[in-house]
């Protein structure tokens, strides 16, 4: 018999899997401020400059090159692969094709993520899960090289799948053997590749767990041992070999990702780093998480659902969803930054609970219109796998999308969400030219403002601080903050640095000691930054610097300015506050 082609408008009608491809284009551009999101943190711009650096140098920094604070110290540029990927990108595309590779990779990973969903449930509780894993992540999506991991969580979560599934090969190559070889790749990407390690260990422990548990049963387990006989002991002895080549594979990957440029050294720096308690007191995304925040709450969906998933696997004597819900849970409750990993950990587990739930609710001792409810809606998603099976699908309605997405973005006018750009609004763009001027000026800013100058003014000038708080380390980072607190001794503390220039925002409380004190001067005020020189510092450009900020006098001195006196420092609220490598915000 022939089988029947689908029409041809089936093939080009959207599936459902370029519904889960279109899902973060959605979100980012429809209910976020698209490509300014994915630029809102500008620890991109440094990614990119260091990667341009190692491509002019063909070789990775070992020592500092971005700071005059601590010039030529250590340095690990541990996702140095992602940087190079970023420059090349920015070369040839600037930063629109920076943020439509961010773009491609956020769809290609939930592209994925709703595949491996499918193998769990239905069509629509697919669809419906990836989309709440989606919308759950989103509070982190960034232009960082951190997309690369989400990227490779969720390959390893499908491998780490089909080998529970007994499919252990791929064109005849185990699984398990190419993890180490793919994990070379991801060490070299970025620090996640911790992440996958701790995933290949869990489906270890969860087959350790079920036997371990089976056997402590007691006389139950005996029994059926004596009763299966050798066929038993053969599954019991399978299992553990399983255990046994998962734990290979985790040792396995966990050596490969030693070959990166700095060996074992990158092992032992991020782990003094991420347990560092001056993250968790002072990074945003390091934080636990703000349910107040709107972003959040799908988190917190996500969370109960995986509660749920977890206790029911428990009940079917099943421990590996359990140890990744509970593994990632943990994660995301200590670090904001986490969130995006347990999302995707809990869509599989959760997904595959749904169906179960499903399955079994006609049988259920429930409500009658519960059962017609649950009867209903199999038979409707029944239906749409048939249709999506029979249709193929061409793929055509994602491929258009990210075209759109490419050409507004490559627009000569583009929609404001379309423009590739750090946000004047929260960068200080209009000073540069004053601060290209003085290349000698010593600079101190805050972190994220640091970011920008290493973005906008590299190499012409060094900074004072960035983003990067694994190199400055816990005591530098301190006295930093006592600047920006204006603590009794932040005088010295520039002192002792050179600092003849700051740089801060109109609002920070360390510009109304700057104002009050008789050693520093305003020299530029244009309503989102304010720049003061030390009055011993000679300046050849006096005059312009004052013409730059549109006036002689400051708009703080005119009254016309907002927020400007001296404040308690205080963190303040911003949209995807919990995704910020600011320190302090003030």
């Amino acid at each position: 018999m022939r089988t029947q082609s689908a029409p041809l408008f089936l093939k080009l009608w959207p599936s459902f899997g370029d519904l889960a491809f279109l899902a973060p284009i959605a979100l980012l551009f429809g209910h976020m401020n698209g490509a300014r999101t994915l630029l809102s943190d500008c620890d991109t711009g440094w990614h990119i400059r260091t990667g341009e650096w190692i491509m002019a140098h063909h070789a990775v920094p070992v020592r500092d090159i971005f700071s005059y604070s601590k010039p030529g110290d250590p340095w690990y540029a541990w996702e140095w692969l992602s940087d190079v990927v970023f420059a090349w990108l920015n070369g040839h595309g600037g930063l629109r094709g920076v943020v439509l590779f961010s773009v491609l990779l956020l769809s290609l990973t939930f592209t994925l993520l709703f595949r491996l969903v499918r193998g769990k449930s239905n069509l629509i509780v697919a669809i419906l899960i990836t989309v709440l894993a989606a919308v759950a992540s989103s509070v982190h999506w960034l232009a960082r090289p951190h997309l690369f991991t989400l990227l490779f969580l969720v390959l390893f979560y499908t491998a780490l799948e089909h080998v529970k599934e007994g499919k252990e090969r791929l064109a005849g190559v185990p699984y398990l053997a190419i993890l180490p070889v793919a994990t070379v790749l991801w060490t070299n990407l970025h620090g996640g590749f911790v992440t996958g390690i701790l995933m290949i260990a869990a489906y270890g422990a969860g087959e350790v767990l079920e036997l371990v548990f089976a056997e402590n049963s007691g006389k139950t387990h005996r029994q059926e041992c004596l009763c299966h006989g050798t066929a038993h002991r053969q599954e019991c002895l399978c299992h553990w070999a399983k255990a046994g080549r998962y734990f290979g594979s985790a040792l396995a990957c966990l050596a490969a990702s030693l070959i990166n440029p700095y060996f074992y050294r990158l092992h032992t720096h991020i782990w003094a780093y991420l347990g560092d308690p001056f993250n968790s007191q002072y990074i945003q995304e390091f934080l636990s998480p703000n349910f107040h925040n709107l972003e959040v709450r799908f988190f917190e969906m996500m969370l109960v659902l995986a509660v749920a998933a977890a206790g029911w696997s428990l009940s079917k004597g099943r421990f590996t969803e359990p140890l990744l819900l509970g593994m990632w849970a943990h994660a995301a409750l200590l670090a904001g930054r986490n969130i995006e990993i347990f999302a995707l950990a809990a869509a599989v587990p959760v997904a595959g609970t749904i169906q179960e739930w499903l399955e079994r609710l006609p049988e259920w001792n429930v409500a009658e219109w519960l059962q017609k409810a649950g009867r209903r809606f199999n038979r409707l998603a029944a239906s749409a796998g048939r249709t999506e099976a029979a249709a193929g699908g061409w793929r055509v309605v994602s491929a258009m999308s990210l075209a759109l997405v490419g050409a507004l973005l490559y627009a000569p006018n583009p929609p404001k969400r379309f423009r590739a750009e750090f946000d004047p609004k929260r960068y200080p763009t209009g000073v540069l030219e004053t601060l290209r001027r003085d290349p000698s000026a010593r600079i101190f800013t805050d972190d994220e403002w640091g970011d920008y100058l290493i973005w906008s003014l590299y190499p012409s000038h060094k900074v004072f601080v960035d983003g990067r708080s694994d190199f400055y380390g816990h005591d530098f980072e301190e006295r930093y903050i006592d600047v920006l607190n204006v603590k009794y001794n932040w005088e010295k503390i520039l002192g002792r640095f050179g600092v003849d220039t700051i740089l801060l925002p109109i609002s920070a409380p360390l510009a109304g000691a700057l104002k009050e004190s008789s050693r520093w001067r305003l020299v530029f005020d244009d309503g989102v930054a304010l720049v003061f020189r030390s009055r011993g510092k000679n300046d050849p450009h006096e005059d312009v610097l004052q013409k730059d900020g549109g006036t002689s006098s400051s708009v703080a001195q005119t009254g016309t300015g907002r927020g400007r006196d001296r404040e308690v420092t205080k963190t303040e609220a911003r949209d995807q506050a919990i995704t910020r490598d600011q320190k302090i915000k003030t």
